[in-house]
């Protein structure tokens, strides 16, 4: 229940500092060239999942992938299925690129269009949230790697080789994205492994 509960109470909390000193900032002159391309790549992935006209619902896609999620790469996981999970997150997507039904135009307000993008940004999440447990020989806070375990079950943490913040670099559809470290600097906390006993 921690690991679920920590982000519905912190960020709030946090972000929100950070936010309020954001709205001071002036208005953004849309017409720069960063925004047409962001518009016509917009434009490009809606006529994209419109023109597939398959025979499966955006939610049977979101389903599948929730389950694969669920079974592979929940609290609990370990390299096999990690890896498993990948491969079957990468087939779920070539399918849903083939086969998905997002009914209605880009004429008018179509929340199916919102969904199907969505859908396919979680696809793209998931196969990322895989590939950084994968690179993770670790287990910490609310992931636990079954693989690294003490030998009375606790977690075993790895703060000299895992104390950094993975940031990946999108590198194409069919590309292992890039990773970027942002190096953790603890100066008035002690890293500890916690303790369920």
């Amino acid at each position: 229940m921690q690991g679920l509960a920590d982000g519905y109470f912190v960020i709030p909390y946090t972000i929100g500092n950070f936010l309020a000193n954001e709205i001071r900032t002036s208005s953004i002159n849309t017409s720069l060239p960063e925004f047409e391309q962001a518009e016509n790549e917009v434009r490009d992935r809606i006529n994209k999942l419109l023109s597939v006209k398959g025979n499966q619902s955006v939610e049977s896609f979101h389903r599948r992938l929730g389950k694969i999620m669920w079974d592979y790469c929940g609290m609990s996981r370990n390299a096999d299925g990690l890896s498993k999970a990948r491969k079957m997150i990468q087939a779920l997507r070539e399918e849903f690129y083939r086969d998905v039904f997002v009914p209605g135009t880009d004429k008018e307000y179509n929340p199916e269009v919102e969904k199907a993008l969505r859908v396919a940004d979680f696809i793209e999440l998931g196969e990322l949230m895989c590939v950084d447990a994968l690179t993770r020989n670790e287990s910490c806070g609310g992931h636990f790697r079954e693989e690294y375990q003490e030998e009375g079950g606790e977690a075993k943490r790895d703060d000299e080789n895992y104390a950094f913040v993975s940031a990946w670099q999108f590198n194409g559809m069919d590309s292992d994205p890039i990773l970027h470290k942002e190096e953790l600097i603890f100066e008035n906390v002690e890293l500890k492994t916690r303790s369920y006993k």
